[in-house]
């Protein structure tokens, strides 16, 4: 006889929080129990899969075979795309549920205490908002989204499972002011600058976690204590995070990079020895890179799809500069770059390079983030660091 999933989730709960422990990143007794006790399966009945092709399905449990391999997927340390945008072409990601070892590496960090209160950005499928509830109690947990159906959807299976968090429909960069203060606000989206609106959102001595992306790829988690009232500042999680981008309005994914036609005035040829594949391989190069590139950057992969042979690099920006990077090792152990335009975009990433290693080559622990009303700046080490970069949008 087949078993059902209520019979098989609590064990596969349990295994996916031995993992978890056993990687790192959950070691708060209170989490574990919130892990082993929230059926995932309940708030995720159905996820998206792309193939090679970059055709879209949906995970199908009519067969044994089939809700075997859904279960097994949910209670997994895994990224699941959950809703998406199917009237445009190629689909568009719209949500997801976060990785389970993300999103309790993040409630450790918000330190979240009994009797406290805490604003979720970003509810998706509900999950991060029930682990919230265990711990704290439903009336401690408030979460908005830019999605209404989301929203709605969220808020029946949470009730349906016991929880009756406080779900709002709207844009997750004004908050929820109407029910502030919050002790702490946890994003679980990217935003290019922290909104000030959280930060007063939050009393003094309160705190926000979120991912702090000035451009694509580059940042990410950071964890800011309301220091003064025109003030918040902390340093980034030592291990690097990314979420999609916070939307202000629904059915739209990200905003994308508004580029012009490639300037082919002042083309040049050179040799880098800076790894083309940086802006996913070196994080915080490309971070630094971000400050001097601007926050419209466009990165991918180009041409020789039909010869074998490994693709380009390509980065480009709006004012019309570009730069193609060859994957190929040359002779001299070194890659190909053509760029052109009023800017040398791989140079501005070769000299990022350099300075990271002048620097000893931090990790992201020694980079912090100040926030006040008018500005907000990254530092390395201390504030008062001789190396500090605006965020500037």
């Amino acid at each position: 006889m087949t078993r059902t999933p209520d019979a098989e989730w609590p064990a596969l709960a349990r295994r996916l929080a031995d993992e978890l422990e056993r990687s790192g990143k959950l070691s708060d007794p209170a989490w574990r129990a919130a892990v082993c006790a929230v059926p995932r399966h309940e708030l995720v009945p159905s996820y998206f899969q792309q193939d090679s092709a970059g055709v879209w399905t949906r995970s199908d449990t009519r067969t044994d075979e089939g809700r075997r391999e859904w279960l097994e997927k949910i209670y997994s340390n895994s990224v699941l795309i959950t809703a998406l945008r199917e009237d445009t072409q190629p689909p568009r990601v719209l949500s997801s549920s976060t990785q389970p070892g993300l999103m309790t590496r993040m409630l450790q960090a918000l330190d979240v205490h009994d009797g406290q209160t805490v604003l979720e950005i970003g509810t998706g499928t509900g999950y991060n908002a029930a682990l919230l509830c265990h711990r704290l109690g439903s009336a401690g947990v408030y979460s908005v989204d830019v999605e209404p159906d989301l929203t709605e959807t969220a808020r029946e299976r949470l009730r349906h499972l016991g929880f009756t968090p406080t779900l709002v429909a709207g844009d997750g960069a004004a908050g929820l002011p109407a029910h502030a203060p919050f002790d702490r606000i946890i994003a679980t989206c990217a935003v290019p600058e922290i909104p000030w609106t959280w930060v007063e959102q939050v009393p003094v001595g309160g705190a926000i976690l979120t991912d702090l992306k000035i451009a694509h790829n580059a940042g990410s988690l950071v964890r800011l204590t309301h220091t003064t009232p025109s003030r918040a500042e902390g340093r980034f999680d030592p291990t690097y995070a990314a979420f999609m981008g916070l939307r202000p309005q629904q059915g739209e994914p990200g905003r994308a990079p508004a580029l012009a036609d490639r300037d082919a005035t002042s083309v040049e040829h050179h040799v880098t020895k800076v790894d083309p594949q940086t802006p996913w391989n070196s994080m915080i190069v490309w971070f630094l890179a971000a400050f001097d590139l601007g926050p419209d950057i466009a990165i991918g992969f180009t041409g020789r799809a039909d010869t074998g042979q490994p693709p380009d690099v390509s980065v480009s920006t709006p004012d019309g500069s570009w730069a193609r990077i060859g994957m190929d090792t040359t002779d001299s152990g070194g890659h190909q770059v053509t760029q052109g335009g009023p800017r040398r975009l791989w140079q501005i990433v070769e000299t990022a390079n350099d300075l990271w290693n002048q620097l000893d080559r931090p990790g992201w622990e020694r980079f912090g983030l100040t926030v006040t009303p008018g500005d907000q700046t990254v530092w390395l080490d201390r504030p008062d660091s001789q190396h500090r970069w605006p965020v500037k949008h």
